[in-house]
């Protein structure tokens, strides 16, 4: 991270005065507990808003939201520094086409994050999306597969498009609970967690400029809440919950390189090899040299110093 150019996170400054008072409550929080860095990974499929996310939480249009280009075709990392604190927030291109996992996009994001630490995993999808299909098990597989399902541990699902009218027969909280259990069960199989663990945070996000504000100009949902602050709060909690950050290496992307792990076995195998196979075929010639001496006339009999030595029979 240390070659990325590093801003003032000037966009802080343009939130409501409350919201700029809790994003600074909880930035405080986190250099208490010695995390003065925090970096951001933001996955999930094509068109879900991670881009507009993105910019929700920076504050400014770092990443290019437009109608027809919905998200970055590339990973773009924003970096942020605010009284001590620097932010690095990673924007990434979908992770399906055509109705597969785009593994040409998975595979620009896993050498665009070599050699660096991930502190929180973003899996971003819509509140709207009503149904749970193979393709959010292919992704969240994908995800697993690619970085490791320690990964999860690390991670929250972030809901957009949450400013919406549920079906008549649903009331907002009802539907709200069932969408997340839906895709905290998918996210739960891909990352092997046991039941007995707790479940991955939901959070809810509406981007649009159309949203609902309080009385203080903060952007609220439909139950009040007012969400940007929430959401940091539960990356605060996630980042400080005792579980390891992610380091994206080598190792971790193409798994362990086959000829180390054949290097491990070459002295069992020599050992193998000396005590099961040299010493046995050793001690047989040794065997085959006795017998053969043993069974010479003694006239072919040759002392130790070369000299033949000759027995004569009496007759």
């Amino acid at each position: 991270m240390a070659s990325q150019l590093v801003r003032e996170w000037a966009g802080i400054q343009q939130f409501p005065v409350a919201t700029q008072t809790a994003l600074h409550r909880l930035l405080g929080k986190l250099k208490q507990e010695s995390v003065d860095t925090l970096t951001i990974l933001v996955l999930g499929k094509g068109g879900v808003g991670k881009s507009s996310t993105v910019n929700s939480i920076v504050g400014e249009r770092v990443a290019i939201v437009s109608a027809f280009q919905s998200e970055a075709m590339r990973p773009l990392i924003c970096s942020r520094s605010r009284a001590g604190f620097t932010l690095n927030i990673i924007d990434t291109p979908g992770l399906i086409e055509g109705g597969f996992v785009n593994d040409h996009a998975l595979d620009l994001i896993k050498r665009f994050l070599i050699n660096k630490t991930i502190d929180i995993l973003l899996y971003v999808d819509r509140l709207d999306g009503y149904r749970v299909d193979d393709l959010d098990m292919q992704v969240t597989k994908a995800i697993s597969k690619s970085f490791g399902q320690q990964i999860w541990r690390r991670g929250l699902v972030v809901l957009t498009h949450a400013q919406l009218s549920p079906p008549d027969e649903l009331r907002y909280a009802d539907f709200v609970d069932r969408r997340s259990a839906i895709l905290q069960a998918v996210v739960r199989k891909a990352a092997g967690f046991k039941k007995s663990e707790t479940q991955i945070p939901v959070v809810l996000v509406e981007n649009s400029g159309r949203c609902n504000t309080n009385s203080g100009g903060e952007k609220v949902l439909s139950d009040g809440t007012v969400w940007l602050p929430y959401l940091v709060e539960k990356i605060v909690e996630v980042a400080t919950n005792g579980s390891k950050p992610i380091l994206i290496d080598k190792k971790l992307i193409e798994g362990p390189d086959a000829n180390q792990w054949g290097k491990r076995w070459i002295p069992l195998f020599l050992a193998f090899q000396y005590f099961f196979i040299v010493k046995p075929i050793r001690r047989g010639i040794q065997k085959d040299i006795q017998r053969e001496k043993s069974e010479r006339p003694a006239w072919e009999i040759y002392d130790e110093t070369g000299d033949k030595t000759i027995f004569f029979k009496r007759g």
